[in-house]
């Protein structure tokens, strides 16, 4: 019988490239990628004996038996573990993470077992094949095992696929599904035309697959500067986490500081020659297999088997390069870069928290509290987790609407009678304790959950008005917080109206303040906010006057009801003359142009005279009242009528 080894030959070339490639890849030393390099070697294993052995049974005569039973033997061994190669690389893909792994692959390993011994008593059996002196080769009564046993794994990596559909990735899924399709399918056409060798091809077109679309090394190398990219770190630490959780590293994360400015004033070509001439310095300094792109103008270092000098040497080198300039053709640049860095204590710290760690000292050391480099200590680290715990409590309180709402009355000059309050969000209680408003505000508004917070606060805010006027209480106001990132959202008029609606609740009692800094950052979002109010009935008032972000003017321009003066400027009239004669000013200018003013911060007898004095119309402080729950503020205000 003659065969066709053309395709097999095509085929070894074409797996040979594969290869190449594969190893300039991923460098992750994970169970999927060392399965893909075994699925490789086994491919062109198989293929090159296929080969060598069709082209010396062609030549038995001239070539030693036993040399020509060895490759065949070689052969018929490989060609279902090929099978067998696949599945264990579909098991790699969806059971990563799983201890199922190893029963499943234990399991599965028994047909290619129980084939090898097939193979290793076939010399006296012959049921696979035979070969001779007088025949040459001739096909054995059970020589269609081989090709079962090829689809029994192939099919088994279609079933386990199917199994776990819901638990994988879709693109993952439908090439894990494809890839054993298609090489049953050209086996099958190999077993239609016997003469033509193809279970080599079909091994190759499986793994081209897998290489295009799981493998490639575009997957996991930055296209530009060629190093491994974020994912590929993210993948490489999980990895560490888990085979050696005790194993101490660092990471380090070194961040260009207003890079696109390069980029505006010389074009992004520019630029990118620039990222890759610094990349080349950063794999200069550490291990170069160890430099990762971690964002667009970010690179990671992680060190594994250095001390602490050899660290702090490297960053103390990369420092001395960036107070020198970089060329890039004719252009010099100057740059500045600073480095977050966090060391791996070897306490079984997750992944997340770990990057939240790297991302975290990276924005220390760009506040510039920390200098250039900012070394992530214990201490830096129980800060984080004690962030990372309030944001946990901010939104569970924010999912339930559990949060605690209190009022502090604010004293009306002219009456005598306290008509208003400003609504403050409290945590009094909690997993971690009481979380005090200088804590969980500023979180709150570096995470956007101020947002939704200030939507609820209006609600509760709504009822809680519509509660005191039906126990017949007289509300005037009450003052509701709104901070700069608020203007931020499209809507936002339609949501305050469409809260104030649904509860019923007069526009005239609810008013809105935001700060100083808030009308600074955006005058026209601010100022358009509030004609629309106004429009509407709802009282806008400009809080925290006098901490100096706006422009006097811009606060003229705009239809404010009230303006609060800050307790710092009631505190600096009471030890500066000229002080208190500025702020009496502009007390009497404020009202001129029809604008109530409130002095806040008043704790004390001599304050209080003070503010009466400069001729404010509210009051708000600790000398009548300091902020209470809903029910003492109901009394409170019932007490009063």
């Amino acid at each position: 019988m003659e065969w066709n080894i053309a395709a097999e030959s095509i085929s070894l070339v074409m797996l040979g490239i594969i290869w190449v490639y594969a190893r300039k890849g991923s460098r992750l030393p994970s169970l999927k990628n060392r399965i893909f390099q075994w699925c490789v070697m086994v491919t062109f294993s198989a293929i090159f004996t296929n080969i060598l052995s069709t082209i010396m049974i062609y030549n038995y005569a001239q070539i030693p038996m036993w040399m020509t039973w060895t490759v065949t033997m070689v052969y018929f061994v490989l060609t279902p573990l090929m099978g067998l190669a696949y599945f264990l690389y579909t098991l790699s893909v969806i059971y990563a993470d799983s201890g199922q792994i190893k029963k499943l692959a234990a399991v599965g390993v028994i047909p290619g077992a129980i084939y090898i011994l097939m193979i290793l008593s076939n010399p006296f059996s012959q049921w696979i094949f035979g070969l001779n002196m007088s025949d040459g080769y001739t096909r054995g009564p059970f020589i269609s095992v081989t090709y079962l046993i090829f689809y029994a794994y192939c099919l088994a990596s279609i079933v386990v696929t199917l199994v776990n559909h819901k638990r994988i990735d879709r693109e993952i899924y439908r090439i894990l599904a494809a890839f054993p399709v298609l090489a049953v399918a050209v086996i099958i056409v190999q077993q239609a035309y016997p003469n033509v060798i193809l279970s080599g091809s079909a091994a190759t077109c499986a793994l081209l697959i897998i290489y295009l679309h799981l493998q490639n090394r575009q997957i996991s190398m930055d296209y530009l500067t060629n190093v491994p990219n974020r994912q590929e770190l993210l993948d490489m630490l999980g990895l560490m986490l888990k085979k050696v959780p005790k194993k101490k590293f660092v990471l380090a994360v070194a961040s260009l500081r207003d890079f696109r400015q390069i980029n505006n004033a010389c074009g992004q070509q520019k630029g990118d020659e620039l990222l890759k001439i610094i990349c080349q310095f950063l794999k200069k300094i550490g291990r170069r297999e160890n430099v990762y792109r971690f964002s667009g103008d970010e690179f990671a270092l992680l060190f594994t088997h250095e001390d602490e000098a050899q660290i702090r040497q490297c960053m103390n080198d990369i420092q001395a390069r960036m107070e020198q300039p970089w060329q890039v053709d004719e252009y010099h640049f100057m740059l500045n870069m600073v480095i977050g860095v966090v060391q791996y204590s070897g306490e079984g710290e997750s992944l997340e928290r770990l990057v939240n760690s790297i991302e975290y000292a990276v924005s220390q050391a760009k506040s510039g509290k920390y200098g250039q480099i900012c070394y992530c200590d214990k201490e830096m680290l129980e800060k984080l987790e004690r962030r990372r715990k309030v944001i946990q409590v901010l939104k569970e309180k924010l999912d339930d609407e559990s949060f605690q709402m209190y009022y502090q009355p604010i004293y009306s000059v002219k009456s005598g009678r306290f008509f208003y309050a400003e609504s403050l969000m409290r945590i009094p209680d909690s997993p971690i304790g009481p979380i005090y408003p200088s804590e969980f505000i500023p979180v709150a508004e570096e995470t956007g959950l101020i947002v939704n917070i200030t939507y609820i606060i209006l609600d509760k805010v709504c009822k809680f008005i519509n509660h005191l006027m039906s126990k017949g209480i007289y509300v005037g106001s009450i003052h509701v917080n709104f901070s700069a990132l608020q203007f931020s959202q499209p809507n936002l008029s339609e949501r305050v109206l469409e809260i104030i609606r649904s509860n019923g609740t007069p526009m005239s009692a609810i008013k809105i303040e935001f700060t100083e800094s808030t009308l600074a950052e955006s005058p026209q979002v601010v100022t358009d906010f509030t004609m629309k109010m106004k429009e509407h009935g709802i009282k806008m008032g400009l809080d925290d006057f006098g901490t100096g972000y706006s422009n006097i003017a811009t606060v003229i321009n705009i239809p404010f009801g009230t303006v609060k003066l800050d307790k710092s400027l009631v505190w600096v009239s009471m030890k500066n003359e000229n002080s208190a004669l500025a702020v009496k000013n502009l007390t009497r200018t404020f009202k001129e142009l029809g604008m109530k003013v409130i002095a806040e911060g008043v704790e004390t007898e001599a304050q209080r005279k003070l503010v009466v004095d400069f001729g404010v119309d509210q009051i708000q402080g600790f000398y009548y009242a300091k902020p209470m729950p809903e029910a003492e503020m109901e009394e409170f205000m019932l007490a009063q009528s």
